[in-house]
């Protein structure tokens, strides 16, 4: 049994020591939240309790699913027994959630900065300055040919200190290192550089059809907090016949991903939970490549359809947001929506989408970015029939290229086509991800708005 199935039945009994349908509920419930901001603590806040704690019940709710997919194929009384617990911890936190809950968007008077492009606020002036500069300092090496502190990307992780409130800096030499990598949660403010996109490459294989369940498929996952990776490529050449296949999978909350390179096929880049920021980025796959129940922006990066299997669709995303108080989503910005080269050849046997609906409440907006004609004239695809297209909310606003028309575009209660700046703004940086915290007032690489 893994950590998080353990976590979850020692609360589940917990809960069972109460009658959760009773009076008393909601005092339940306040004593959870504040037991959960207790546990995280102040360093792993933002100062904002409501936007926190909504991320962080969140996550949780996310959790509840992930555990309970991990029982798939267990002894059916154990199965029970724990799907029917966590279905109760899942009302818990729904409850919660609504507690918490306000809208996404804020008071108008709200002044955003949209001259300058910036990273969020809590990245320290030395991390800017490292990110932006041909030197670093480091704290670590990792080299393939043995002149670095470590051979392995994994024993530079293991070293690094515990719950650090200093960034610690790990630079990886360009070079393929074939490992699994998983940064815990224990591991805060971890950054890694590499020599280039298409220099250090962490790889792996992993698959579903290989026994693996999609999420411990993940070439290199990470949970810990403030997790910066520049400069690398993720990725799981295990092929489009394996089915599942995940290059990255981030739990880590305000992180950022800055010139990185994300390969896979299906499921390649899982953003499990937590508030993510990706810049610069190639991203590539075929089935549901972008995927997961975080809130996340993608800024300036290159998302490519490649080629699956025979009669395969393609779809970008698959946004999985279950409540419709989670402030989760995918917000897709500056974005460049292409094909791949082995798709490009031939545009007319591979159908690719934009995204299909996983979940009730899959929230994913695309605005100010370029389609090319891989995209279908309908734009978005059904997961199965009918199911979820009056709840979920997809949107589009000021995309351009052969692939952004609207005339064709699905007709669905939750497809929206933005009509002006104020709707579209609640998806940007500084409205979608609590962009009044991420916001410094001085900095590069950061579109606060809808302004280039």
């Amino acid at each position: 049994m893994d950590r998080c199935s353990a976590n979850s039945l020692s609360f589940i009994f917990a809960i069972r020591k109460t009658d959760v349908h009773d009076h008393k509920l909601s005092k339940q419930t306040e004593a959870f939240g504040f037991y959960l901001l207790c546990f995280t603590g102040k360093a792993n806040s933002t100062g904002d309790t409501s936007s926190d704690l909504k991320t962080w019940l969140s996550a949780a709710l996310v959790n509840q699913d992930t555990c309970s997919d991990g029982f798939e194929g267990t002894n059916s009384i154990v199965k029970g027994l724990i799907t029917g617990g966590l279905n109760q911890v899942t009302s818990l936190v729904q409850e919660l959630l609504t507690t918490v809950h306000h809208p996404v968007s804020k008071s108008p008077g709200r002044k955003l900065i949209t001259s300058k492009d910036q990273f969020p606020s809590w990245v320290k002036s030395e991390d800017r300055k490292l990110l932006e500069a041909n030197g670093i300092g480091v704290d670590a090496i990792v080299a393939a040919d043995g002149s670095g502190n470590f051979a392995k990307v994994t024993d530079a992780v293991l070293a690094a200190p515990d719950y650090s409130m200093r960034r610690y800096v790990i630079y990886i030499k360009r070079g393929v290192y074939r490992e699994y990598v998983e940064i815990k949660k224990k591991k805060w403010n971890l950054m890694m550089i590499g020599d280039g996109m298409n220099a250090t490459v962490i790889s792996g294989n992993r698959s579903f059809v290989d026994g693996w369940t999609t999420f411990h498929t993940a070439t290199f996952a990470v949970s810990g907090r403030g997790f910066i990776a520049r400069d690398i490529t993720f990725e799981n050449t295990a092929g489009p016949e394996k089915h599942q296949a995940v290059a990255l999978r981030s739990d880590s909350d305000l992180s950022v991903f800055f010139r990185c390179g994300i390969l896979g096929y299906q499921d390649t880049l899982y953003t499990h939970t937590m508030r993510q920021f990706y810049r610069e980025c190639r991203i590539s796959g075929t089935v549901d490549f972008i995927f997961g129940d975080g809130s996340v922006v993608f800024q300036n990066c290159q998302i490519l359809a490649k080629k699956g299997l025979p009669n395969q669709k393609n779809t970008v995303t698959a946004q999985g947001r279950k409540d419709p108080n989670q402030p989760t989503g995918f917000s897709i910005q500056f974005c460049n929506i292409s094909a791949d080269s082995d798709v490009a050849a031939s545009l007319n046997s591979t159908a690719t989408y934009l995204g299909r609906p996983w979940k009730p409440y899959s929230r994913t907006v695309i605005m100010q970015s370029y389609m090319s004609n891989v995209i279908r004239s309908e734009g978005w695809l059904e997961w199965n029939g009918s199911l979820h297209l009056d709840s979920l909310f997809y949107g589009e606003y000021m995309n351009y290229g052969p692939g952004a028309g609207l005339g064709s575009r699905v007709k669905w209660p939750g497809y929206h086509l933005f009509n002006n700046s104020s709707e579209a703004n609640n998806f940007t940086v500084a409205q979608f991800i609590e962009g009044n915290l991420w916001l410094p007032s001085t900095g590069v690489r950061y579109t606060a708005g809808l302004g280039v």
